[in-house]
């Protein structure tokens, strides 16, 4: 009812307009007799809307524009508006270059609407004829009724229009046809006069003679399960390199606009039947990429996505991606894809400027985009830089490091809201740039891996200490050699105990075999090598006492000294001992009366010298 209501207020507004000049439409076909397509095609969830108005001047005076109004609850959804001289039966059907399109304010106007002019290429003189196609697409025009559904539901959608051609001039004769996709399910729609149902399409006239700003509501409710994606920001960036590619990279986050899902959803009764258990929901896109491309990838934040299918032939390269899971209405998914392109098939040269002419547009069709930001960056170096673009949209300039760059890279940012695929043209970037400058990044990689050359052999080649002569240095000596004496000394005493446990292990040999004569041999040659030891020992010794560096650990090495000779002493004497008893053939028990004492101290001072071996460490 508030659809209704609205209309309603503009009705009765539009009674009151006047007449705005001497033009009238002395026909207004709102259909395209040429191909059969319906003017205002519902097969989607972007609304397209082809007129053809013949425009015939009664007044004296010559006419240089033609005024087109729209609702304010249309226009805020327009997305894309054309219009082109048609030539006839007998000619091309419609001029190369569309007719300038501007926002028009005309005075003494009816609230509520929304104007733009188009300028005819001449004025147009008393009694002349023209005929103009007009292509009007509109986003977000088809509004779900209802709102929300469950997953086993099919989507249904309510479009609202005038049967009359809203104009602020008098028609004469005029249809119009709505065209829904294929079998639809039509829940109702506006009956009036002359109102006929054929298959997939509701025909609305012949209306004659009626007056400027007639309006006549009508409301449709249909079945539409196609998909409902809706881009809410894409990002695409086209990075140009001179040598030999152009790199594109789109980020998409996307929405079902659709119907949105309620209740739980249900895998398994998707997979059986996805037709009727997910009607509206939609599970893959074809974006059509230029030819030759190449290096394509799809990935979302998780990472690389290998549900995707690619065609390349020499005309086209189409990319079909399909999501991580099937995206149902209100759902969301955020993706990217990327690809090169050949260099030579997007940049050219005129006129001693380079300049790239790509598509502006997004490659997946039938995608609405609420906000596009297209960033072009180009080479550094680049210089007087100018965009064509042939549409409004936002424009500024950014600055992008990368790689080896030094002041970096100019990047142009344009932006335009409610995109959709009739904004597939191309569009052109002009500027300067110095081939020299080509030279930069090879140069700067030479140069930086012969300095690191010179820098690595002057490092291998220069003395790098602290000079002799200075005190620090011969500190720093000085500690070394009282290090290297301290190390021998442990050495030494560490050789000492060796050879103390080989006598232990003598007596031991003397005490199963009985063979005294191997267990003198064994001690004679442990006095030997203790001797040599002990001469070793001394020069190392006295150098410690002459060292100042050594004053602190000095008593540490003197008493790891004394320690060991006493250890030393209570050994032999010990083995003196046992060995004298058994060349005299005493008991065993005598042995351990003689020997216990010993032992007691022998376990004591060893256990002293290995502390201190391990303090001095």
């Amino acid at each position: 009812m508030g659809i209704r209501f609205d209309l309603f207020i503009l009705s009765i507004a539009l009674l009151s307009a006047p007449c705005l000049s001497d033009l009238v439409l002395s026909k207004v076909d709102r259909r395209d007799d040429m191909t059969g397509i319906a003017s205002v095609d519902l097969t989607s969830q972007i609304v397209r809307i082809t007129s053809t108005l013949k425009v015939e001047n009664l007044g004296t005076d010559p006419v240089s524009e033609v005024l087109l109004p729209f609702p304010e609850h249309q226009a805020k959804n327009l997305a894309y508006l054309a219009a082109t001289i048609n030539e006839g039966k007998g000619k091309a059907k419609s001029s190369a270059a569309s007719l300038p399109i501007e926002v028009a304010h005309p005075k003494e106007m009816p609230p509520g609407l929304i104007w733009y002019s188009v300028s005819l290429p001449k004025g147009l003189g008393k009694g002349e004829r023209l005929t103009l196609d007009v292509l009007a697409v509109f986003t977000h025009a088809l509004r779900p009724f209802p709102e929300k559904i469950s997953q086993a539901e099919n989507q249904f959608v309510v479009f609202q229009d005038s049967a009359y051609y809203l104009s602020p001039y008098a028609v004469k004769v005029q249809s119009l046809s709505v065209k829904l996709p294929s079998d639809p399910k039509l829940e109702s729609y506006t009956k009036i006069e002359n109102t006929v149902v054929s298959g997939s399409e509701i025909k609305y006239g012949p209306y004659e003679n009626r007056p400027p700003f007639s309006y006549s509501s009508i409301i449709v409710h249909f079945e539409n399960n196609q998909p409902f994606a809706v881009a809410q920001e894409l990002v695409r960036e086209i990075e140009i390199s001179h040598w030999g590619n152009v790199q594109v990279t789109e980020h998409y986050n996307l929405i079902h606009g659709g119907a949105q899902s309620m209740g739980e959803f249900s895998r398994l009764d998707y997979q059986a039947r996805p037709h009727v258990r997910g009607a509206s929901a939609f599970r893959h896109l074809v974006a059509k990429l230029p030819p030759r491309a190449h290096s394509v990838y799809y990935r979302d934040e998780i990472g690389n996505i290998s549900t995707s299918h690619l065609w390349v032939d020499s005309k086209k390269t189409q990319l079909e991606i399909e999501p991580r899971y099937p995206i149902f209405g209100g759902w969301k998914t955020s993706f990217t894809i990327g690809y090169g392109l050949p260099l030579k098939d997007f940049l050219f040269q005129t006129e001693g400027k380079r300049f790239l002419n790509f598509s502006f547009g997004c490659p997946i069709n039938d995608l609405v985009i609420d906000n596009l930001i297209l960033k072009v960056v180009l080479p550094e170096g680049s210089r007087d830089i100018l965009v064509s673009v042939p549409f409004p949209v936002k424009q500024w300039h950014e600055t992008k490091f990368s790689h080896l760059d030094m002041v970096g890279r100019p990047v142009v940012v344009l932006e335009k809201m409610n995109v959709v695929q009739e904004h597939n043209q191309h569009f052109q970037v002009y500027y300067k740039f110095n081939n020299l400058s080509l030279l930069r990044e090879p140069l700067m990689l030479i140069s930086g891996f012969f300095f690191l050359f010179v820098a690595c052999i002057v490092y291998m080649h220069a003395d790098l200490t602290i000079s002799k002569s200075s005190a620090s240095y011969v500190a720093k000596l000085q500690w070394d050699e009282v290090q290297t004496a301290i190390q021998q000394v442990q050495n030494i005493i560490n050789r000492c105990l060796t050879i103390h446990d080989r006598l232990e292990a003598s007596l031991r040999d003397l005490s199963r075999t009985g063979d005294v004569q191997a267990c003198k041999a064994t001690r004679k040659a442990a006095d030997s090598s203790l001797k040599e030891l002990s001469k070793e020992l001394k020069p190392l010794v006295a150098f410690l006492h002459s060292s100042p560096q050594a004053a602190q650990i000095l008593p540490k090495v003197e008493e790891l000294v004394v320690k060991e000779r006493e250890l030393q002493e209570k050994l032999m004497s010990k083995h003196s001992t046992v060995v004298d008893i058994y060349e005299k053939k005493t008991g065993g028990r005598e042995i351990e009366n003689r020997v216990a004492l010993i032992q007691q101290k022998l376990t004591a001072l060893r256990q002293e010298v290995e502390d201190q071996l391990e303090a001095i460490d």
